[in-house]
């Protein structure tokens, strides 16, 4: 199932519902005004949104007729890995930089904002200092579903409520410096993350599933992202390297994972401007470097879980930081 948060147009209302072909089955006349993360909370929630289909007095609306919000508006955390080799790898070498061989040993991860978080088709605030060398990242978005605490791979997939969209939108500027210091990213990612446009449940990815084994599952789905019309990256979610399983294992050795908790998979291969720039800038020392400015239209897509749209816009402030 596809699962959503929306509101009509003219009212800020947030409402939940489910996608049946174009149109959106409301959740909240059967499970009264709570939001996706509060759902997720709920013993058989899955059974029990079936029912909610089944009803024959189901309210609905167009999808073409709503405004889509990030399904989860508020996570309560957002963790960020580091899961496809060939970015890594690429971004290193690059810079002049061997391999890490600890890439190999374990998955890692950082914390981001999740009080900063976009939905499919909003616009995006960003500061000048954003603007210096900023940046898209094309990633693939877990939702927990619910609560555990030192989970193994080979049962991980049971906590795995859903898949999204993620674009991890990052001021590499800020980033670079503050790296230096060997603690971060931090400023250079505060500021803005995409998620949409819909929480997609796994039975919808069954039939995409490449290997799965106590390691986890790896998925054929094809990963773009095109600027003001113009494809930058193409890839795939198969090629992942670390699974959402392993990375849920570390996550959760000595910490617990609540439903709610949002978990990115790290940016794919070639899915953003500092690995495409500096591949570009190996080959032909005088390639001019693009990075995202104000008014330029980022949309993503992956096969399965749908399609983000977002324009760059410049907050009214002429404030600047280091």
């Amino acid at each position: 199932m596809k699962l959503s948060t929306y509101k009509i147009r003219g009212n800020n209302d947030e409402l939940i519902g489910i996608v049946e072909n174009n149109s959106l089955i409301n959740l909240n006349k059967f499970f009264g005004q709570i939001s996706l993360l509060e759902m997720l909370k709920l013993d058989n929630w899955e059974s029990k949104i079936q029912d909610v289909v089944n009803e024959e007095k189901c309210m609905s609306h167009d999808l073409n007729d709503v405004i889509l919000s990030s399904p989860i508006p508020n996570p309560n955390s957002l963790r960020d890995a580091y899961a496809f080799r060939q970015h890594v790898e690429t971004s290193r070498r690059n810079r002049g930089l061997e391999m890490i061989k600890e890439f190999d040993e374990f998955p890692v991860f950082y914390f981001s904002n999740h009080n900063s978080i976009y939905g499919p088709n909003d616009d995006i605030m960003c500061m000048p200092s954003h603007f210096d060398k900023l940046d898209f990242e094309l990633e693939i978005a877990i939702v927990i579903g619910k609560q555990g605490r030192n989970i193994k791979a080979k049962n991980a997939s049971q906590y795995i409520a859903g898949f999204m969209i993620m674009n991890d939108l990052s001021a590499r500027g800020l980033q670079m410096k503050e790296m230096r210091l060997n603690l971060g990213p931090a400023k250079g990612k505060d500021f803005a993350s995409v998620l949409g446009p819909f929480l997609v449940t796994p039975d919808e990815l069954e039939n995409k599933i490449i290997s799965s084994d106590q390691n986890g599952n790896k998925y054929d789905l094809k990963m773009t992202c095109s600027l003001n019309g113009q494809i930058m990256s193409e890839g795939n979610f198969g090629s992942i390297d670390w699974t959402f399983e392993q990375i849920i294992e570390r996550i959760s050795y000595g910490s617990t994972i609540f439903p709610g908790d949002v978990i990115g998979s790290g940016t794919v291969g070639t899915g953003c401007l500092l690995e495409l720039n500096g591949t570009n800038k190996l080959n032909n020392p005088n390639y001019n470097e693009i990075w995202l400015k104000e008014g330029d239209l980022v949309e993503m897509s992956i096969e399965g879980l749908g399609q983000i749209s977002n324009k760059i816009t410049l907050e009214d402030s002429k404030y600047h930081i280091n």
